[in-house]
């Protein structure tokens, strides 16, 4: 089920809601969150039941694994124990969404013939299992508490944070979902849920989708793109999967306050960083924390000499780029981004002495530059769309283009203030105004907790133009970018 849907605003969220304060304001707290699992699971599998039996089975082996790493005091066993946990979850990662991919390059290697399976990638398997795996090595160090199979199942599924993420940690779940105080209806909490879902949905479906239908048709004609083309098209996905993320974690959010429970920051304006460093302090935080603290930590981190530091930097951005998916194109990214992220830290003496202007300017067109390799279906049409930009050989702009920006709501305004025939000579005014607007969000915006959110009467009235707004423009809407990874 998407948040960006009729069925999940209409029908999913209010019944989820009254369900589930009903249910703890009848002092039922064992049916509240019965009630709360279950919803979990229909918004899961609202799109393919199987799924469910693969959640399942990941949330009952890691809730075994987890019992047992708590009651064992053998470390020899205990090891044991958690290596199975960890070749589970790792295994089943593997075989839903790298198999095929290792067996495509083990053909063009080996010149084998092996068929692909053409599994379909499970919704959200790169989370829930994350999600799960902190949890077993949590529970290795002593560090989990005695939850229930309920509670667990929660803290698994619990659907804002569920198919896109953010990567929540036991603690930062369980303990407000036990909280009694949370669990009667709090009118401004449900208020301010509201408006930043309101909010994230717009980014989503009136921004992010708009800037999508350019970059589909520009990555679908590469070889025939103008470099201005080329250029406009890069900058939309620059901005396309900025809004796209940054509507999910809002919505997320907006979603988690309903419940009154604070999910952690995962999106923290990271157009506004100023190296690579920064950025992947702002981007997707809940990864970089997991990664750091789960694969870097323990391989040294920067304990062990420079050079060791500069290898660990690198093999934890490989797993972040193989970790989005199986292809190339993202263990190039996940490459390059360490690459950078180890120079910046090297030079880091030089790097600040830049202005600040540079510093931002270079980093921006790095970001840009790489999402490119990020969006390609190969790293082929990769090197081909750079090209385009580089070679300056032509800034003719293709009409198809120009109508990807046009927002009907834009043109029927045009209609009423009757614009329409005085601003048709105008070409590429829809285009410049969205690019130009998008710009100045992703480089001005707060992130959603650094806004007080605010009840009056002018964000009420905000809140529902946006909602409406969205709500009547569902009938176009694609997928977050993040449930493929």
């Amino acid at each position: 089920m998407l948040f960006n849907s009729y069925v999940f605003i209409l029908i999913f969220l209010p019944l989820t809601l009254f369900g589930y304060y009903l249910l703890h304001f009848l002092h039922k707290e064992t049916l509240a969150y019965l009630e709360l699992a279950g919803m979990s699971f229909w918004f899961y599998g609202y799109f393919n039941p199987g799924y469910l039996l693969i959640i399942g089975s990941s949330i009952l082996v890691n809730y075994g694994v987890s019992i047992l790493l708590r009651r064992r005091d053998g470390q020899p066993l205990k090891r044991l124990i958690l290596v199975f946990g960890l070749l589970f979850n790792l295994g089943l990662l593997f075989y839903f969404k790298y198999f095929d991919f290792f067996l495509e390059n083990i053909n063009v290697l080996f010149g084998q013939s092996f068929a692909l399976r053409a599994i379909v990638l499970p919704l959200g398997i790169s989370f829930f299992t994350f999600q799960q795996v902190s949890y077993v090595i949590d529970s290795y160090y002593g560090e989990t508490g005695e939850y229930s199979l309920l509670e667990y199942t929660v803290f698994v599924t619990f659907f804002p944070q569920l198919v896109a993420g953010p990567i929540v940690l036991h603690h930062e779940l369980l303990p407000q979902i036990q909280k009694k105080e949370n669990h009667r209806l709090n009118q401004e909490w449900l208020a301010k849920g509201l408006m930043i879902f309101s909010v994230g949905l717009f980014k989503k479906v009136i921004l992010a989708d708009t800037l999508g239908k350019a970059v589909t048709w520009g990555f679908g004609v590469v070889d025939g793109l103008s470099s201005m083309e080329a250029f406009i098209v890069m900058l939309s996905y620059t901005f396309q999967i900025y809004l796209d993320f940054s509507g999910y974690c809002d919505m997320a959010l907006g979603i988690g306050k309903m419940f009154h429970i604070d999910l952690p920051m995962n999106f923290n304006s990271p157009y506004q960083a100023f190296s690579i460093v920064e950025f992947w302090k702002r981007w997707h935080i809940t990864l970089t924390r997991f990664l750091r603290q789960y694969i870097y930590f323990p391989l040294g981190g920067s304990r062990k000499g420079e050079l060791r530091t500069y290898g660990n930097i690198l093999l934890v951005f490989l797993a972040s780029g193989l970790w989005h998916g199986a292809n190339w194109t993202f263990l190039l990214w996940g490459l390059l981004h360490g690459i950078a992220n180890a120079l910046t830290r090297k030079f880091s003496a030089y790097w600040t002495k830049m202005h600040a202007v540079m510093q931002w300017g270079i980093t921006f067109l790095f970001i840009n530059v790489t999402w490119v390799i990020f969006r390609a279906d190969s790293i082929s049409q990769a090197g081909r769309f750079l090209r385009k930009i580089v070679e300056m050989q032509s800034f003719t702009v293709h009409e198809d283009l120009l109508k990807c920006f046009v927002l009907p709501e834009f043109t029927f305004l045009l209609q009423t203030l009757h614009l329409e025939q005085a601003l048709s000579g105008i070409r590429g005014l829809a285009m410049a105004g969205l690019l130009i607007f998008c710009f100045f969000l992703t480089l001005n915006g707060k992130n959603a907790y650094a806004r007080k959110w605010e009840i009056t009467g002018k964000s009420a009235v905000f809140t529902v133009v946006l909602l409406v707004w969205s709500v009547l423009s569902l009938t176009g809407v694609s997928v977050f970018l993040y449930f493929n990874f």
